[in-house]
């Protein structure tokens, strides 16, 4: 039978501006069935790296954190620190980079920015999954804790998983750095010894006492590494960095775990937002943005993260591809835009991972808002 995907196009009207359109949309969706008075709503979104321009627009984010609070719910923005070294690796530097986007206390109608793991990624929460590469899985501690989970994610390629959307946003983008290390890399990180000054501030930070200094040069005792990541953001001259060595379908098994676990104590309480505009050919981690791929196709919403993803992915390789951008080939309507830009990418391998172990159906049924007719906000659901 499928989930419902609910979507709206790119079109306004002097009627309707787009972003009272975007609250329709969330309504009709059910954001008043996942949110009970007072509850902490985490609001999981990409604030965007220093330089980038295609995350969601705050404008947009801003409409949502007011539907949020008109449900008598209590909004705030969150993410999780990086595990790579840029604007984003630890909380100040994160917010930071929040602010200078667009997403301000004042501008998201004074619902504060929270990172989710803390200060430089450890303040996470270890949850039971039970699955088959992990029994146990690392969240950013304030997403666990909080009572509701409103999720908007850009949906855009991605060079590891082909496409990124809800899925990966919430795997992802609310692990721990950890979390994040483990679902990217089977050993500890690497160490390029010509460009390690032995400062022996990796070291003096790592929890698990795994780093010595050894010649002038710091050495990880593999055995010891508990995999956080700290050592990636404390050494000042970029010399460890992570083994990318994953295999692609691990690798997306693992992010599927990830998501796991961070839905699993959130049934019914969780709302997912994908935004198909500005569809850029890789992260929105990368500072900057590439031309992209197909015109902005609109804004889709649902309770099921597997569905709204397999939509999303249809709704793009169904448009027209842009030759103006790095999609060389299968840019025609219907051709796979995904394999186009990574073709070694099975993109879709998460897509059916997430449903055998239960994270929702591939199958949906797409509705149009524009079809139906306006009802009162707090009939939906």
């Amino acid at each position: 039978m499928g989930a419902d995907v609910f979507f709206i196009d790119m079109t306004a009207t002097s009627k309707e501006s787009f972003p009272a359109k975007l609250e329709r949309l969330v309504n009709t969706a059910g954001l008043h069935s996942v949110l009970d008075k007072n509850d902490l709503t985490a609001v999981k979104v990409h604030f965007g790296e220093k330089g980038n321009t295609a995350y969601i627009r705050p404008v947009l984010v801003r409409k949502i954190i007011r539907a949020i609070r008109k449900a008598d719910a209590t909004p705030f923005l969150t993410d999780a620190n990086t595990l790579y070294v840029g604007t984003r690796s630890d909380a100040v530097s994160h917010i930071k980079t929040a602010v200078e986007n667009g997403f301000s206390y004042s501008t998201m109608d004074a619902a504060p920015v929270i990172i989710a793991d803390g200060l430089f990624g450890k303040s996470e929460t270890a949850v039971k999954v039970d699955l088959t590469h992990n029994k146990e899985v690392f969240i950013g501690s304030e997403i666990v804790n909080a009572n509701a989970l409103v999720a908007l994610a850009h949906f855009k390629g991605h060079e590891l998983s082909g496409f990124g959307g809800t899925l990966k946003n919430l795997g992802m983008g609310c692990a721990s750095r950890r979390g994040k290390l483990d679902q990217h890399s089977n050993v500890s990180p690497k160490i390029k010894r010509k460009t390690c000054i032995g400062c022996s501030q990796c070291a003096r930070h790592c929890p698990g006492q795994a780093i010595t200094i050894q010649d002038k040069k710091a050495y990880i005792d593999k055995a010891s590494c508990i995999g956080c990541a700290e050592c990636i953001v404390r050494c000042p001259t970029q010399s460890i960095s992570i083994n990318w060595n994953q295999d692609v379908p691990v690798f997306l098994e693992k992010m599927m775990e990830y998501t796991a676990g961070v839905l699993k104590d959130k049934a019914g309480k969780c709302l997912f937002v994908n935004f198909i505009t500005n569809v850029s050919p890789k992260c929105d981690c990368l500072p900057y943005a590439e031309s992209p791929i197909c015109n902005d196709i609109g804004v889709v919403a649902s309770r099921d993260p597997v569905a709204i993803d397999q939509a999303c992915a249809d709704l793009v390789n169904q448009a027209q591809g842009l030759a103006s951008s790095a999609l060389a080939t299968h840019l025609a309507p219907g051709e796979d835009k995904f394999k186009g830009l990574y073709p070694n990418i099975d993109w879709e391998h998460q897509l059916a991972y997430a449903q055998d172990i239960g994270l929702g159906s591939r199958q949906y049924n797409l509705v149009k808002l524009d079809t139906l007719a306006y009802k009162n906000p707090g009939t939906h659901g």
